[in-house]
């Protein structure tokens, strides 16, 4: 019952403190900061509890404070975070807690301190995760940019920046969906790129050591996330540990294309396109590529443009890709993140739509062959766009979320209020929940589609993707359906990544009419013979 995360060590050695979790026999769930000894003379204490979610406890040089971020329910950390600061008394204790910065509307990311004692954070109080400093109790801004420094806490120990011996700041800022590693230096104001061939870092894990060397992960166009050792004085870099031990040459990868696209609302939305490419194949001359069109899960997540596989799986194929950064996306500031407040199943549906409509109208794909695919989130983005709207003439879905309602009530902690933000509170806002689900709308599907479902999904059971399946079969659909009994909400187990691949390209194969250039397992497709002669 109980969990712990987040951990650091005092300058001492002699405590722990950790975020920990503790589940209680009445199923309620409690966060607090807690201080545990090292040597194992006692049992943890608490040390700062009553706020529904904790993270990044830092400790400054000398040991004397203590410094974490908390926020609350509704809250998600990337809507609102507080920042707070205590004195560190014997046996580790804290008193004097006081207020640095944060609320409802304003989100903390990664507080550090510096050598000298100095109070670093990232906040986005401008409508960008900016940089600043906690300095004579005056809150300080650093460097402020039109760019994201910050990024969403999913996850404990994220790192987007690291504090030099000499003043200087190393830095990750995304900027239209693209990652930057710079050098700040707060005596010149002066912001230096580092020169490399990596452009997508995430999840960031940025981290110095005493050389004031750099180690993150890092991915680029031409090369699968790998760890990256960097020498920012001279900008030399060295592979420590690659992602793959396959290697591709550059004429074999198809390399995403920032492209922007006007929004229903008149806005701008952004996406990587992907041309299909294959050194050893070409397409039929004047035939224009079939489009997928990939909603990406979070939904605050966002399409990135390292080199993934499971892409390049696609454009190989002869398919063209597009990874749609809808509304709501992150790395565009505040502003953009928002637009999916209240608008979840709208905003993001609409985005991937036009999209794909900006690719047909640029002569760049076949209007006649547009496929929608995603997972979780993305999943129910993607079962939307079938239900909604008649745009697209195949879809995947690969555990997607048809019934809102069913999410809300059937989650854990951390995501248990999210939907608050996306749609509403329940029960007040319980018709628009009923009235976004696809669930509820099965009788107006009219396209093939194929569904993938691990059976120990304790987040969209199977039973929700059978609702979806009992439609396609009563309206007489083509459809498939592709169960694993050892997967759960995201596909792990290497020969079940592999085999949900294949059935959806065998899908699309038989949808579309060619003959796959693979030896592969033929999915089964229920109601084939009512597929509309193409």
């Amino acid at each position: 019952s109980l969990r712990y995360a987040d951990l650091i060590s005092s300058q001492d050695g002699h405590w722990l403190i950790a975020v920990r979790e503790r589940h209680e026999p009445d199923e309620m769930v409690f966060n607090e900061l807690v201080a545990i000894p090292a040597d194992g003379s006692d049992v943890p204490h608490v040390i700062a509890a009553g706020n529904d979610f904790y993270s990044s406890p830092k400790i400054n040089p000398d040991g004397t404070k203590l410094a974490w971020l908390c926020w609350d329910h509704p809250q998600m950390p990337w809507h609102g975070t507080e920042l707070w600061l205590a004195d560190v008394e014997d046996g580790f204790r804290l008193s004097n807690q006081d207020f640095v910065s944060g609320s409802t509307t304003t989100s903390i990311f990664q507080p550090e301190w510096n050598r000298t004692g100095l109070l670093h954070f990232i906040s986005d109080q401008s409508g960008w995760w900016n940089l600043y400093r906690f300095e004579d109790g005056v809150v300080v801004e650093l460097l402020r940019k039109d760019v994201d420094f910050g990024y969403p806490q999913w996850l404990f120990g994220l790192s987007r920046y690291v504090l030099f011996s000499d003043g200087r700041i190393a830095l990750i800022y995304t900027i239209d969906g693209i990652d930057q590693l710079a050098i700040f230096n707060p005596d010149s104001n002066s912001l230096d790129s580092i020169d490399l061939p990596f452009y997508s870092f995430a999840p960031p894990y940025l981290r110095g050591d005493d050389e004031d060397m750099l180690w993150v992960i890092g991915g680029g166009a031409y090369e699968i996330p790998s760890v990256i050792k960097i020498d920012p004085s001279s900008q030399q870099y060295e592979v420590i540990k690659q992602g793959s031990a396959i290697m591709f040459e550059p004429e074999q990868i198809s390399p995403p294309q920032s492209i922007e696209f006007d929004t229903l609302d008149g806005k701008k939305a952004y996406a990587f396109f992907y041309q299909p490419k294959n050194a050893g194949f070409r397409g039929p001359e004047g035939e224009l590529p079939p489009l997928i069109v990939k909603s990406h899960g979070g939904p605050t997540g966002a399409a990135r443009s390292h080199l993934q596989l499971e892409i390049q799986y696609w454009t190989s194929r002869g398919f063209a890709v597009v990874d749609v950064n809808y509304g709501g996306s992150t790395g565009f500031g505040r502003e953009y993140r928002e637009r999916l407040d209240g608008m979840w199943g709208v905003v993001d549906t609409n985005d991937c739509i036009m999209a794909a409509n900006y690719l047909i109208g640029e002569g760049l794909v076949d209007g006649e062959r547009l496929i929608i695919r995603g997972g979780s989130a993305g999943g129910f983005t993607t079962l939307s766009a079938l239900t909604f709207h008649d745009l697209f003439t195949a879809g995947a879905s690969y555990y997607g979320v048809p019934d809102l309602k069913a999410l809300a009530l059937h989650t854990h902690k951390f995501e248990s209020h999210y939907l608050d933000r996306l749609l509403g509170p329940m029960p007040e806002s319980e018709k628009l929940y009923y009235e976004r689900s696809p669930v509820n709308y099965t009788h107006q599907l009219s396209c093939p589609m194929i569904l993938l479902q691990g059976l120990e999904d304790k987040i969209v059971p199977p039973s929700q993707a059978e609702v979806m399946i009992e439609a396609m079969r009563t309206k007489g659909l083509p459809y498939a359906y592709v169960v694993f009994d050892n997967e759960g909400h995201g596909f792990r187990r290497m020969q079940n990544v592999i085999r949900s691949l294949e059935a959806e390209y065998s899908f699309y194969a038989q949808i579309f009419g060619f003959l796959p250039g693979d030896r592969i397992e033929m999915v089964e497709i229920f109601n084939l013979k009512n597929l509309p002669k193409q």
